[in-house]
């Protein structure tokens, strides 16, 4: 069997900025996503494209557009016509644009059907929170449509509407939507845009502040900040009768972490044989190639998962068959759609023994949008030269799915990792499995406690833990890990491992590429 072409599954999702020569696909998806309403003209797009470039984004997936957001700056006024969409818009011209506003003001944002319930309105309102930061304004101001309101309106008023959706007693649509993106409601704005029927006209006036925001006449009063929310899932095994049972207990957690607005969510190592739970019995060798057919399911279902709840997601790992030898493989589902894998490069005895499975042969660090990362697996964080090399390649997070059947396994995986994090300057994170698989040798038993690890001086947890599940439960932990903090720590911390390496008497050597290498 030749190796697994990952190509074939990922996904191409990427926010770029509009250009002309999208106005075609976007007014066809304005057309679908706003049946009742007046359509953009070439010129107003054209207009908005030569005025504010940056403020104009869209999202392409597979080279198909899929989601689109407008704006422009202005200066804020307790007074200025917010409840005008044609005035403050300018009619969709934006001629009223002035580069040195303080306030972002969002025009349109809109997804196609065919992709909605991806969360591609969350990334449009991120990109644009981005651009608030990035140009030091003082807030992002957008009114939103309530398009459920219609449906409700000959029993309460626009307002009544807007506090039950706020309180969760209602769903609708884009109001529900901006509250998750952390918007706050500071009003209601009648005849905003007359041609709503869905709204009835009505608008809410919604507001993010930056709290970046540096005053113009001082400096900054707050440390840089590069803020990571991780999550470590800790996996409950149980017999299942099919591959939709495991794609189910599988979502649930990445749901949960994007209901967190969390950036990366690790699975447990060899989490996949649950699935052995649902197939014909037989002997382990045999049992864990047969789990290797599950293999490009497992790659549609996570690459599908990552886009549509918007989470880099860590797959745990899988068997997979390549040239006739069976290898244990952890993957990396980016969020725009990509993949990335890293074989494991340590086979425990009991791997060997039961499976079969071969050692792969180089540590892979790629970037993401959120730093530098690599992934080990289980037995491989207890061999330090490996993080030593991920580490040399800019590492700044190592994701480490693990399998343990008892307490003593469990705590070599965990102490080795707490070790990685004080030697290299890194955070490491864990993620295992709990729970029994009977009848399923050499995978029957788990023991676990999932945890996010950090270095241990000031800056850090005062023990290493940025958080840690109870033992052998299914659940989840999140934590928000500080790039910035760990860049200052390997140059100035207390102490500085990765800087006092006596390389004149001792390092790490490797090959790769056919190249021997050196840290």
């Amino acid at each position: 069997m030749e190796p697994v072409d990952l190509s074939d599954y990922a996904w191409d999702v990427r926010i770029r900025p509009m250009t002309i020569d999208d106005f075609d696909e976007l007014i066809a998806m304005q057309a679908r996503c706003f049946p009742d309403m007046s359509l953009w003209k070439r010129d107003q797009i054209e207009s908005q494209l030569s005025i504010f470039p940056e403020g104009q984004l869209v999202i392409e997936i597979d080279g198909k557009l899929a989601a689109s957001a407008s704006s422009l700056i202005v200066n804020y006024e307790p007074n200025l016509a917010w409840h005008d969409w044609k005035k403050i818009a300018d009619g969709g011209y934006i001629r009223n644009h002035e580069p040195d506003g303080d306030t972002l003001y969002g025009i349109e944002i809109m997804v196609d059907p065919e992709y909605r319930g991806m969360k591609l309105s969350r990334r449009l309102y991120d990109a644009r929170k981005e651009l608030c930061v990035k140009k030091n304004l003082d807030r992002f101001i957008v009114a939103g449509r309530i398009p459920g309101y219609s449906k409700y309106a000959d029993r309460m008023s626009a307002r009544e509407y807007v506090e039950r959706v706020m309180n969760k007693e209602l769903h609708d649509p884009v109001l529900t939507a901006q509250q998750a993106n952390q918007f706050a409601v500071q009003g209601l704005i009648p005849n905003y845009f007359p041609d709503d029927a869905a709204s009835l006209g009505y608008a809410t006036f919604l507001e993010w502040r930056n709290l970046d925001r540096t005053p113009p006449e001082g400096r900054r009063r707050h440390r840089a900040v590069h803020s990571v929310r991780l999550a470590a899932v800790q996996y409950h095994m149980r017999a299942i009768k099919g591959f939709d049972d495991f794609a189910q207990q599988c979502e649930y957690f990445v749901d949960a972490a994007s209901d967190y607005h969390c950036d990366f969510a690790v699975f447990p190592e060899l989490f996949t044989t649950q699935l052995l739970s649902c197939v014909k019995a037989t002997r382990p060798g045999l049992a864990a190639r047969q789990l290797a057919d599950f293999t490009p399911r497992y790659l549609e279902f996570f690459t599908e998962c990552a886009v549509k709840y918007n989470v880099n997601l860590i797959g745990g790992s899988q068997f997979v068959i390549e040239d006739e030898q069976l290898y244990n493989v952890a993957f990396f589902f980016g969020r725009d759609g990509s993949i990335e894998k890293q074989y494991k490069l340590h086979i425990t005895p009991s791997e060997r023994k039961w499976w079969g499975v071969t050692p792969g042969d180089r540590v892979n660090v790629f970037d993401t949008d959120c730093g530098r990362v690599a992934m080990l697996v289980c037995y491989d964080i207890e061999f330090p030269e490996l993080v030593r090399i991920a580490a040399s390649k800019g590492a700044q997070i190592i994701f480490v799915p693990f399998n343990t059947d008892t307490v003593k396994g469990y705590l070599r995986v965990r102490l080795c990792a707490q070790a990685r994090c004080i030697e290299n300057h890194v955070y490491v994170v864990i993620a295992g499995c709990t729970g029994n698989l009977p009848f399923v040798e050499n995978a029957d038993i788990h023991y676990a406690q999932s945890g996010i690890f950090t270095p241990a001086d000031v800056g850090f947890p005062r023990d290493g833990v940025g958080a840690e599940c109870n033992p052998n439960v299914e659940t989840f932990v999140m934590d928000d890990v500080d790039l910035e903090v760990l860049r200052r720590h390997k140059t100035s911390g207390s102490v500085q491992n990765w800087n006092d390496r006596l390389t004149s008497l001792y390092r790490v050597v490797y090959n790769e590429d056919g190249e021997q290498h050196e840290v």
